[in-house]
Protein backbone atom coordinates (compact mmCIF):
# COMPACT_ATOMS: atom_id res chain seq x y z
CA UNK A 1 0.00 0.00 0.00
CA UNK A 2 1.47 3.46 -1.08
CA UNK A 3 1.74 6.62 1.20
CA UNK A 4 0.15 9.46 -0.20
CA UNK A 5 0.71 12.44 1.58
CA UNK A 6 -0.66 16.24 1.01
CA UNK A 7 1.16 18.52 -1.57
CA UNK A 8 2.06 21.22 1.42
CA UNK A 9 1.34 23.90 -1.15
CA UNK A 10 -2.53 23.13 -2.35
CA UNK A 11 -2.44 23.59 1.48
CA UNK A 12 -0.72 26.86 1.79
CA UNK A 13 -2.85 28.51 -1.05
CA UNK A 14 -6.32 27.99 0.66
CA UNK A 15 -4.81 28.75 4.38
CA UNK A 16 -6.37 31.81 6.53
CA UNK A 17 -2.79 32.01 8.01
CA UNK A 18 -0.36 32.16 5.66
CA UNK A 19 2.47 29.92 5.79
CA UNK A 20 5.98 31.04 5.95
CA UNK A 21 8.64 30.64 3.27
CA UNK A 22 11.64 28.01 3.41
CA UNK A 23 13.77 31.32 5.17
CA UNK A 24 10.80 31.69 7.99
CA UNK A 25 10.90 27.65 8.61
CA UNK A 26 13.26 27.65 11.41
CA UNK A 27 10.24 29.13 13.50
CA UNK A 28 9.45 26.50 14.39
CA UNK A 29 12.77 24.57 14.53
CA UNK A 30 13.59 27.17 16.87
CA UNK A 31 10.47 26.30 18.87
CA UNK A 32 12.10 22.52 19.49
CA UNK A 33 15.11 23.14 19.96
CA UNK A 34 14.29 25.26 22.64
CA UNK A 35 12.02 23.13 24.22
CA UNK A 36 14.83 20.20 23.81
CA UNK A 37 16.80 22.72 25.79
CA UNK A 38 14.64 23.90 28.76
CA UNK A 39 12.59 20.97 29.35
CA UNK A 40 13.24 19.61 32.64
CA UNK A 41 12.21 15.80 31.79
CA UNK A 42 14.83 16.05 29.49
CA UNK A 43 17.03 17.69 31.32
CA UNK A 44 16.48 14.87 33.91
CA UNK A 45 17.29 11.90 31.10
CA UNK A 46 20.72 13.77 30.47
CA UNK A 47 21.84 13.91 33.97
CA UNK A 48 20.89 10.29 33.88
CA UNK A 49 23.37 9.95 30.62
CA UNK A 50 26.33 11.28 32.55
CA UNK A 51 25.69 9.70 35.46
CA UNK A 52 26.28 6.26 33.58
CA UNK A 53 29.18 7.87 31.91
CA UNK A 54 30.63 8.36 35.33
CA UNK A 55 29.68 5.01 36.13
CA UNK A 56 31.85 3.63 33.39
CA UNK A 57 34.90 5.82 34.44
CA UNK A 58 34.30 4.20 37.72
CA UNK A 59 34.66 0.47 35.60
CA UNK A 60 37.37 1.36 33.58
CA UNK A 61 39.68 2.62 36.48
CA UNK A 62 39.56 -1.12 37.80
CA UNK A 63 41.96 -2.11 34.95
CA UNK A 64 44.64 0.07 36.05
CA UNK A 65 46.87 -0.47 39.35
CA UNK A 66 45.90 0.77 42.32
CA UNK A 67 48.65 3.02 44.24
CA UNK A 68 48.27 4.00 47.73
CA UNK A 69 50.76 5.09 50.71
CA UNK A 70 49.96 3.94 54.42
CA UNK A 71 51.75 4.59 57.03
CA UNK A 72 51.11 3.80 60.54
CA UNK A 73 52.68 4.50 64.17
CA UNK A 74 52.21 3.17 67.31
CA UNK A 75 52.61 3.84 70.98
CA UNK A 76 52.04 1.04 73.58
CA UNK A 77 52.62 0.38 77.27
CA UNK A 78 51.70 -2.94 79.23
CA UNK A 79 49.84 -5.72 78.27
CA UNK A 80 50.32 -9.10 77.30
CA UNK A 81 53.66 -10.20 77.27
CA UNK A 82 56.53 -13.26 76.29
CA UNK A 83 59.11 -14.38 78.52
CA UNK A 84 62.53 -16.09 76.64
CA UNK A 85 64.06 -18.03 78.67
CA UNK A 86 67.67 -16.47 77.20
CA UNK A 87 69.28 -16.94 80.87
CA UNK A 88 68.52 -20.25 81.95
CA UNK A 89 69.51 -21.59 78.67
CA UNK A 90 73.08 -19.80 78.27
CA UNK A 91 73.92 -19.35 82.12
CA UNK A 92 74.62 -22.90 82.48
CA UNK A 93 76.94 -22.80 79.12
CA UNK A 94 78.88 -19.48 80.59
CA UNK A 95 79.47 -21.05 83.79
CA UNK A 96 81.17 -23.74 82.62
CA UNK A 97 83.22 -21.84 79.77
CA UNK A 98 84.75 -19.77 82.41
CA UNK A 99 86.04 -22.74 83.87
CA UNK A 100 87.74 -24.14 81.61
CA UNK A 101 89.03 -20.63 80.57
CA UNK A 102 89.30 -19.43 83.84
CA UNK A 103 88.40 -16.30 83.20
CA UNK A 104 85.08 -14.09 83.44
CA UNK A 105 84.67 -13.22 79.75
CA UNK A 106 81.46 -14.74 79.66
CA UNK A 107 78.98 -13.36 82.35
CA UNK A 108 75.28 -14.40 83.15
CA UNK A 109 72.36 -12.63 81.56
CA UNK A 110 68.87 -12.37 82.74
CA UNK A 111 65.78 -13.93 81.43
CA UNK A 112 64.30 -11.19 78.35
CA UNK A 113 61.13 -10.08 78.74
CA UNK A 114 58.81 -8.59 75.38
CA UNK A 115 55.61 -7.08 75.35
CA UNK A 116 53.30 -7.96 72.73
CA UNK A 117 52.43 -4.53 71.32
CA UNK A 118 55.33 -2.96 70.21
CA UNK A 119 55.83 0.61 71.34
CA UNK A 120 57.40 3.46 69.30
CA UNK A 121 56.96 1.19 66.08
CA UNK A 122 56.06 2.17 62.68
CA UNK A 123 54.98 0.96 59.07
CA UNK A 124 55.36 3.05 56.21
CA UNK A 125 54.91 1.91 52.42
CA UNK A 126 53.42 2.27 49.15
CA UNK A 127 51.11 -0.23 48.36
CA UNK A 128 50.69 -1.55 44.48
CA UNK A 129 47.53 -3.74 43.54
CA UNK A 130 47.27 -4.64 40.43
CA UNK A 131 44.36 -7.52 38.78
CA UNK A 132 45.44 -9.61 36.43
CA UNK A 133 42.85 -12.04 36.12
CA UNK A 134 39.50 -10.98 37.03
CA UNK A 135 35.78 -11.85 34.59
CA UNK A 136 33.89 -9.32 37.02
CA UNK A 137 35.97 -6.27 35.82
CA UNK A 138 36.15 -6.97 32.35
CA UNK A 139 32.44 -8.46 31.54
CA UNK A 140 31.17 -5.69 33.85
CA UNK A 141 32.83 -3.11 32.28
CA UNK A 142 31.50 -4.29 28.85
CA UNK A 143 27.94 -4.23 30.54
CA UNK A 144 28.00 -0.70 31.60
CA UNK A 145 29.88 0.34 28.09
CA UNK A 146 26.16 -1.20 26.36
CA UNK A 147 24.03 0.22 29.34
CA UNK A 148 24.81 3.52 28.11
CA UNK A 149 23.75 2.97 24.88
CA UNK A 150 20.33 1.80 26.47
CA UNK A 151 20.41 5.26 28.43
CA UNK A 152 20.96 7.01 25.93
CA UNK A 153 18.39 5.65 23.61
CA UNK A 154 15.97 6.35 26.13
CA UNK A 155 17.03 9.50 26.01
CA UNK A 156 16.88 9.68 22.07
CA UNK A 157 12.87 8.26 22.76
CA UNK A 158 11.79 11.08 24.88
CA UNK A 159 13.54 13.50 22.56
CA UNK A 160 11.37 12.15 19.68
CA UNK A 161 8.10 12.28 21.64
CA UNK A 162 8.62 15.48 22.47
CA UNK A 163 9.64 16.96 19.47
CA UNK A 164 6.16 15.10 18.23
CA UNK A 165 4.28 17.25 21.14
CA UNK A 166 5.74 20.28 20.47
CA UNK A 167 4.64 20.05 16.72
CA UNK A 168 1.39 18.89 17.58
CA UNK A 169 0.53 21.67 20.17
CA UNK A 170 1.98 24.35 17.57
CA UNK A 171 -0.72 22.93 15.15
CA UNK A 172 -3.02 23.18 18.21
CA UNK A 173 -2.23 26.59 18.69
CA UNK A 174 -2.25 27.71 15.00
CA UNK A 175 -5.93 26.36 14.49
CA UNK A 176 -7.06 27.89 16.88
CA UNK A 177 -5.41 30.91 15.81
CA UNK A 178 -7.24 30.13 12.57
CA UNK A 179 -10.73 29.80 13.98
CA UNK A 180 -10.21 33.15 15.66
CA UNK A 181 -9.53 34.87 12.44
CA UNK A 182 -12.74 32.89 10.32
CA UNK A 183 -15.28 33.94 13.07
CA UNK A 184 -14.41 37.42 12.88
CA UNK A 185 -14.63 37.72 9.09
CA UNK A 186 -18.33 35.90 10.20
CA UNK A 187 -18.55 38.27 12.94
CA UNK A 188 -18.00 41.50 10.73
CA UNK A 189 -20.80 39.90 8.07
CA UNK A 190 -23.39 40.01 10.98
CA UNK A 191 -22.51 43.31 12.19
CA UNK A 192 -22.76 44.44 8.64
CA UNK A 193 -25.99 42.54 8.47
CA UNK A 194 -27.12 43.76 11.47
CA UNK A 195 -26.76 47.31 10.15
CA UNK A 196 -27.97 46.94 6.98
CA UNK A 197 -31.45 45.22 8.71
CA UNK A 198 -31.67 48.75 10.80
CA UNK A 199 -31.71 50.78 7.49
CA UNK A 200 -34.34 48.21 5.77
CA UNK A 201 -36.42 48.46 9.11
CA UNK A 202 -36.26 52.20 9.20
CA UNK A 203 -37.59 52.46 5.92
CA UNK A 204 -40.30 50.16 6.29
CA UNK A 205 -38.72 47.43 3.39
CA UNK A 206 -38.47 44.78 6.32
CA UNK A 207 -40.45 44.25 9.33
CA UNK A 208 -38.15 44.33 13.37
CA UNK A 209 -38.01 40.49 13.68
CA UNK A 210 -35.89 40.15 10.52
CA UNK A 211 -33.69 42.72 12.78
CA UNK A 212 -33.90 40.61 15.67
CA UNK A 213 -32.95 37.76 14.37
CA UNK A 214 -30.39 38.74 12.56
CA UNK A 215 -28.88 40.73 15.95
CA UNK A 216 -29.77 37.29 17.73
CA UNK A 217 -27.27 35.73 15.45
CA UNK A 218 -24.79 38.29 16.15
CA UNK A 219 -24.81 37.26 19.78
CA UNK A 220 -24.71 33.77 18.91
CA UNK A 221 -21.19 34.31 17.29
CA UNK A 222 -20.00 36.48 19.84
CA UNK A 223 -20.21 33.83 22.34
CA UNK A 224 -18.56 31.37 19.63
CA UNK A 225 -15.52 33.97 19.15
CA UNK A 226 -14.98 34.34 23.05
CA UNK A 227 -14.77 30.42 23.48
CA UNK A 228 -12.55 30.23 20.66
CA UNK A 229 -10.46 32.93 22.28
CA UNK A 230 -10.40 30.76 25.58
CA UNK A 231 -9.27 27.93 23.56
CA UNK A 232 -6.29 29.90 22.21
CA UNK A 233 -5.61 30.98 25.47
CA UNK A 234 -5.33 27.40 26.81
CA UNK A 235 -3.15 25.93 23.44
CA UNK A 236 -0.69 29.21 23.74
CA UNK A 237 -0.24 28.03 27.73
CA UNK A 238 0.44 24.42 27.04
CA UNK A 239 2.68 25.28 24.17
CA UNK A 240 4.93 27.31 26.45
CA UNK A 241 4.29 24.72 29.11
CA UNK A 242 6.35 22.12 27.00
CA UNK A 243 8.89 25.04 25.82
CA UNK A 244 9.19 25.85 30.21
CA UNK A 245 8.06 29.49 28.92
CA UNK A 246 6.22 31.79 30.98
CA UNK A 247 2.22 30.90 29.81
CA UNK A 248 1.40 34.05 28.15
CA UNK A 249 4.54 34.25 26.19
CA UNK A 250 3.83 35.57 22.72
CA UNK A 251 4.52 32.49 19.93
CA UNK A 252 5.15 33.54 16.19
CA UNK A 253 3.10 32.49 13.49
CA UNK A 254 4.84 29.65 11.47
CA UNK A 255 3.19 26.98 9.93
CA UNK A 256 5.58 25.47 7.54
CA UNK A 257 5.63 22.21 9.39
CA UNK A 258 6.48 18.56 9.25
CA UNK A 259 7.48 17.07 5.62
CA UNK A 260 10.25 14.45 4.47
CA UNK A 261 8.15 11.66 4.10
CA UNK A 262 8.23 9.97 0.81
CA UNK A 263 4.75 9.85 -0.51
CA UNK A 264 5.73 6.69 -2.82
CA UNK A 265 6.96 4.30 -0.10
CA UNK A 266 5.32 1.10 0.56
CA UNK A 267 4.18 0.26 4.14
CA UNK A 268 7.16 -2.83 4.44
CA UNK A 269 9.75 0.24 3.37
CA UNK A 270 8.31 2.60 6.17
CA UNK A 271 8.15 -0.50 8.62
CA UNK A 272 11.82 -1.22 8.38
CA UNK A 273 12.67 2.11 8.67
CA UNK A 274 10.76 2.56 12.13
CA UNK A 275 12.74 -0.53 13.21
CA UNK A 276 15.62 0.62 12.42
CA UNK A 277 15.56 4.60 13.99
CA UNK A 278 13.33 3.99 16.63
CA UNK A 279 14.80 4.54 19.93
CA UNK A 280 12.79 2.09 21.81
CA UNK A 281 14.15 -0.89 19.34
CA UNK A 282 17.70 0.47 20.35
CA UNK A 283 17.04 0.37 23.94
CA UNK A 284 15.92 -3.49 23.71
CA UNK A 285 18.63 -4.24 21.51
CA UNK A 286 21.71 -2.23 24.23
CA UNK A 287 19.90 -4.26 26.94
CA UNK A 288 20.10 -7.69 25.51
CA UNK A 289 24.11 -6.91 24.80
CA UNK A 290 24.18 -5.59 28.75
CA UNK A 291 22.68 -8.78 29.79
CA UNK A 292 24.72 -10.73 27.14
CA UNK A 293 27.72 -9.21 29.25
CA UNK A 294 26.00 -10.22 32.41
CA UNK A 295 25.67 -14.09 31.16
CA UNK A 296 29.46 -13.97 30.59
CA UNK A 297 30.00 -12.73 33.61
CA UNK A 298 27.64 -15.43 35.52
CA UNK A 299 29.43 -18.05 33.86
CA UNK A 300 32.97 -16.47 34.38
CA UNK A 301 32.22 -16.58 38.46
CA UNK A 302 31.31 -20.39 37.77
CA UNK A 303 34.34 -21.41 36.17
CA UNK A 304 37.25 -18.86 36.73
CA UNK A 305 39.40 -18.21 39.28
CA UNK A 306 40.38 -14.62 40.19
CA UNK A 307 44.06 -13.42 40.15
CA UNK A 308 46.10 -10.32 41.54
CA UNK A 309 49.39 -8.90 42.38
CA UNK A 310 50.12 -7.08 45.58
CA UNK A 311 53.56 -5.38 46.51
CA UNK A 312 54.53 -3.16 49.04
CA UNK A 313 57.56 -0.74 49.29
CA UNK A 314 58.44 0.86 52.19
CA UNK A 315 60.03 1.47 56.12
CA UNK A 316 59.37 -0.68 59.13
CA UNK A 317 60.79 -0.90 62.45
CA UNK A 318 61.23 1.15 66.00
CA UNK A 319 61.76 4.89 66.37
CA UNK A 320 60.21 7.02 62.70
CA UNK A 321 63.38 7.10 60.74
CA UNK A 322 63.75 5.80 57.21
CA UNK A 323 67.19 4.57 57.19
CA UNK A 324 68.18 0.85 55.10
CA UNK A 325 68.01 -1.29 58.40
CA UNK A 326 64.31 -0.44 58.23
CA UNK A 327 63.59 -0.49 54.23
CA UNK A 328 61.49 -3.46 53.03
CA UNK A 329 60.02 -4.93 49.82
CA UNK A 330 57.22 -7.43 49.29
CA UNK A 331 55.57 -9.01 46.59
CA UNK A 332 52.51 -11.38 46.57
CA UNK A 333 50.23 -13.29 44.53
CA UNK A 334 46.57 -13.73 45.10
CA UNK A 335 44.61 -16.68 44.00
CA UNK A 336 41.07 -16.62 44.73
CA UNK A 337 38.63 -19.90 43.20
CA UNK A 338 35.33 -20.78 44.64
CA UNK A 339 34.72 -24.17 44.02
CA UNK A 340 31.54 -24.43 45.83
CA UNK A 341 28.89 -22.38 46.88
CA UNK A 342 25.67 -24.07 46.97
CA UNK A 343 24.23 -23.67 43.58
CA UNK A 344 24.68 -20.08 44.00
CA UNK A 345 26.02 -19.47 40.82
CA UNK A 346 24.23 -21.87 39.04
CA UNK A 347 21.23 -19.92 40.01
CA UNK A 348 22.87 -16.72 38.77
CA UNK A 349 23.93 -17.92 35.22
CA UNK A 350 20.01 -19.53 35.13
CA UNK A 351 18.56 -16.00 35.75
CA UNK A 352 20.40 -13.90 33.69
CA UNK A 353 19.74 -16.60 30.74
CA UNK A 354 16.11 -16.48 31.61
CA UNK A 355 16.41 -12.32 31.49
CA UNK A 356 18.17 -13.04 27.78
CA UNK A 357 15.24 -14.52 27.54
CA UNK A 358 12.52 -11.58 28.70
CA UNK A 359 14.03 -9.25 26.99
CA UNK A 360 14.80 -10.96 23.18
CA UNK A 361 10.36 -11.63 23.73
CA UNK A 362 10.23 -7.83 24.44
CA UNK A 363 11.77 -7.27 21.62
CA UNK A 364 9.93 -8.94 19.11
CA UNK A 365 6.84 -7.63 20.77
CA UNK A 366 7.97 -4.01 20.46
CA UNK A 367 8.61 -4.69 16.70
CA UNK A 368 5.37 -6.02 16.48
CA UNK A 369 3.72 -2.52 17.78
CA UNK A 370 5.80 -0.52 15.87
CA UNK A 371 4.96 -1.71 13.06
CA UNK A 372 1.32 -1.73 13.82
CA UNK A 373 1.84 1.87 14.89
CA UNK A 374 2.78 2.55 11.36
CA UNK A 375 0.13 0.73 9.50
CA UNK A 376 -2.13 3.15 11.67
CA UNK A 377 -0.62 6.14 11.36
CA UNK A 378 -0.44 6.08 7.45
CA UNK A 379 -4.33 5.12 7.17
CA UNK A 380 -5.17 7.67 9.52
CA UNK A 381 -3.26 10.27 7.01
CA UNK A 382 -4.70 8.42 4.29
CA UNK A 383 -7.69 8.99 5.79
CA UNK A 384 -7.55 12.29 6.56
CA UNK A 385 -6.14 13.52 2.71
CA UNK A 386 -9.63 12.35 1.72
CA UNK A 387 -11.18 14.25 4.54
CA UNK A 388 -9.09 17.30 3.75
CA UNK A 389 -9.88 17.17 -0.26
CA UNK A 390 -13.89 17.11 0.73
CA UNK A 391 -13.57 19.58 2.98
CA UNK A 392 -12.00 21.91 0.48
CA UNK A 393 -14.92 21.16 -1.67
CA UNK A 394 -17.16 22.16 0.94
CA UNK A 395 -15.44 25.45 0.99
CA UNK A 396 -15.75 25.81 -2.58
CA UNK A 397 -19.31 25.14 -2.92
CA UNK A 398 -20.39 26.65 0.27
CA UNK A 399 -18.87 30.05 -0.98
CA UNK A 400 -20.69 30.03 -4.10
CA UNK A 401 -24.42 29.35 -2.78
CA UNK A 402 -23.28 32.25 -0.09
CA UNK A 403 -22.46 34.87 -2.74
CA UNK A 404 -25.84 33.98 -4.88
CA UNK A 405 -27.95 34.44 -2.23
CA UNK A 406 -26.56 36.80 -0.45
CA UNK A 407 -26.77 38.92 -3.46
CA UNK A 408 -30.53 38.02 -3.92
CA UNK A 409 -31.34 39.45 -0.23
CA UNK A 410 -29.73 42.57 -0.61
CA UNK A 411 -31.60 43.00 -4.08
CA UNK A 412 -34.81 41.84 -1.71
CA UNK A 413 -35.74 38.30 -3.50
CA UNK A 414 -34.17 36.08 -0.97
CA UNK A 415 -35.48 35.27 2.71
CA UNK A 416 -33.24 36.48 6.18
CA UNK A 417 -33.33 32.86 6.81
CA UNK A 418 -32.04 31.45 3.45
CA UNK A 419 -29.09 34.10 3.70
CA UNK A 420 -28.49 32.82 7.98
CA UNK A 421 -29.01 29.28 6.48
CA UNK A 422 -26.08 29.68 4.05
CA UNK A 423 -23.97 31.79 6.17
CA UNK A 424 -23.92 29.27 8.55
CA UNK A 425 -22.86 26.29 6.32
CA UNK A 426 -20.03 28.75 4.76
CA UNK A 427 -19.06 28.87 8.69
CA UNK A 428 -19.06 25.26 9.43
CA UNK A 429 -17.45 24.72 6.01
CA UNK A 430 -14.67 26.83 6.81
CA UNK A 431 -14.28 25.68 10.24
CA UNK A 432 -14.32 22.27 8.75
CA UNK A 433 -11.63 23.23 6.83
CA UNK A 434 -9.51 24.67 9.23
CA UNK A 435 -10.19 21.39 11.56
CA UNK A 436 -9.25 18.95 8.70
CA UNK A 437 -5.87 21.00 7.52
CA UNK A 438 -4.42 20.73 10.78
CA UNK A 439 -5.94 17.44 11.48
CA UNK A 440 -3.65 16.28 8.24
CA UNK A 441 -0.48 17.91 9.19
CA UNK A 442 -1.04 16.32 12.60
CA UNK A 443 -1.54 12.74 10.65
CA UNK A 444 1.94 13.81 9.19
CA UNK A 445 3.90 14.44 12.09
CA UNK A 446 2.08 11.08 13.74
CA UNK A 447 3.25 9.17 10.57
CA UNK A 448 6.90 11.03 11.03
CA UNK A 449 7.11 10.03 14.43
CA UNK A 450 6.08 6.58 14.51
CA UNK A 451 9.24 6.07 11.58
CA UNK A 452 11.84 8.25 14.26
CA UNK A 453 11.68 10.99 11.18
CA UNK A 454 10.58 13.93 13.31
Amino acid sequence: MKIKLPLILSILTIATVHLPTAAQQSVLESYINEGLRNNLQLQREQLSLDRSFSTLSQSKSLFYPQISLNASYGLANGGRKITIPVGDLMNPVYATLNQLTGTDNFPQIENSTTNFLPNNFHDTKVRFIQPLFNSDIYFGYKAQKELISVQQAQKNAYENELRYFIISSYLQFMQTEEVITVLKSTEKFLGELVQLNEKLVANNKVTRDVLLTSEFEYSKIELQLADAERNNKTARAYFNFLLNRVWSTEILKDSALVGGINKNEEIDTLTNRAWANRQEIKQLQGALRANNELVNLANGNKYWPKLSAVADLGYQGFEYRFDDAQRYALAQFSLSWDLFKGGEKKAKLRQSQLDQQLLENRLEQTRKQIELEVIQSSEELTAAEKAFAAAQSGVRSSEQAFQIINSKYREGQALLIELLDSQNKLLQAKLALSINRYELLRKEAALQKAVAGI
